[in-house]
């Protein structure tokens, strides 16, 4: 197990049951509780609506006759209110004909199940509705799109060329090395790719001039990190690493952009990107500066590591990577 294990948490799909009878509520926040989903619970339409627009969970469970607007109108508020983002719901109901099964498609139920039933029948279905979900947000189409405006931002500055493909990589290497599991390496990988997509929005002379900055260039440069966030915002699948887009230029001193955030207020992804983005830019052709050997930058990086830019603590796990005989790391710097 790596010495960061568990900071960065495998999020729990989370659910919303709204039913008339708080024995009931009570009784199925306990079996999906032991499922290890997290439970949020309304006894009402107006209560629901509410919950869900907090909460954001993964799936609803409504019982067609709660209070309020039916179960069949309530389904329909809540695939409204989620817009092009796949909600499932499943409607309960002692309703098993035909006619109101009919009447639940209609309003958008992705099962219809009838009452009495079964706890094991109930919780496959969940589950099974959460795979399907975890599949299309996998699939947004815009992520595709977005990938393709790092490659023309990128093109547009020949200085950092393949720069957030390294990041990504290296990324993903070290929140491997500190034993961080495979779905937030994932998360990660993405999270590299895209920090500097908000550069897309910045002047290409601006981003390749050789010279030094002026103190309202340098504040322009900033913006790219708040660019960045505002462009990944509307996807639902990039909600993971919107933290790491914005911070990774804040330090560990509280001195940096665009909040001033210090030490373990900054998130952790954005922690590991701010020093792998470091390392890749130093070791880097600049405009304004020439490139260090991998070597070199590692030292410099060693020296300042308590100056305050960095975390020194997950500077002193990168730097003992980059040191293994075991890492291949290098192979990406030549």
């Amino acid at each position: 197990m790596g010495p960061f294990t568990g900071l960065i948490k495998e999020e729990q799909s989370s659910i919303l049951v709204v039913n008339n009878f708080k024995s009931n509520l009570k009784a199925m926040e306990d079996v999906f509780f032991k499922e290890g989903l997290r439970v949020y619970t309304a006894s009402g339409s107006g209560d629901a609506i509410e919950t869900f627009k907090q909460h954001l969970p993964d799936l609803a469970i409504l019982d067609v006759t709660v209070p309020g607007a039916d179960g069949f109108e309530l389904c329909l508020k809540l695939k409204d209110i989620s817009g092009k983002r796949f909600f499932p719901v499943i409607l309960l109901s002692a309703l098993a004909d035909q006619k109101s099964r009919i009447k639940g498609l209609e309003s958008g139920a992705d099962d219809f199940i009838s009452k009495p039933f079964d706890n094991s029948e109930l919780i496959l279905k969940i589950k099974s509705l959460l795979k399907v979900k975890a599949l299309q947000e996998e699939l947004d189409d815009s992520e595709s799109i977005i990938l393709t405006l790092i490659v023309t931002m990128e093109a547009r500055d020949p200085y950092t060329k393949g720069h957030s493909t390294r990041v990504s990589k290296l990324s993903a290497d070290f929140v491997s090395f500190l034993g961080i599991n495979q779905k937030n390496q994932e998360e990660m990988k993405k999270a590299g790719i895209l920090h500097d997509i908000g550069k897309i929005c910045l002047s290409a002379s601006l981003l390749c001039k050789p010279g030094a900055l002026t103190e309202e260039e340098a504040d322009v440069i900033k913006r790219h990190v708040v660019l960045g966030e505002e462009i990944c915002q509307p996807l639902f699948s990039m909600r993971k690493i919107l933290p790491a887009i914005r911070h990774h230029h804040e330090r560990w001193d509280g001195k940096g952009y665009p909040d001033r955030l210090g030490e373990k207020d900054i998130p952790l992804m954005a922690r590991v990107l701010s020093i792998v983005d470091s390392f890749d830019a130093m070791v880097s052709v600049r405009p304004y500066r020439d490139h260090k050997s991998a070597h070199g930058t590692l030292e410099t990086m060693n020296s300042e590591r308590d100056k305050g830019q960095w975390d020194p603590e997950l500077l002193g796990y990168f730097l003992e990577m980059m040191g293994s005989p075991a890492d291949n790391t290098y192979s990406l710097y030549g």
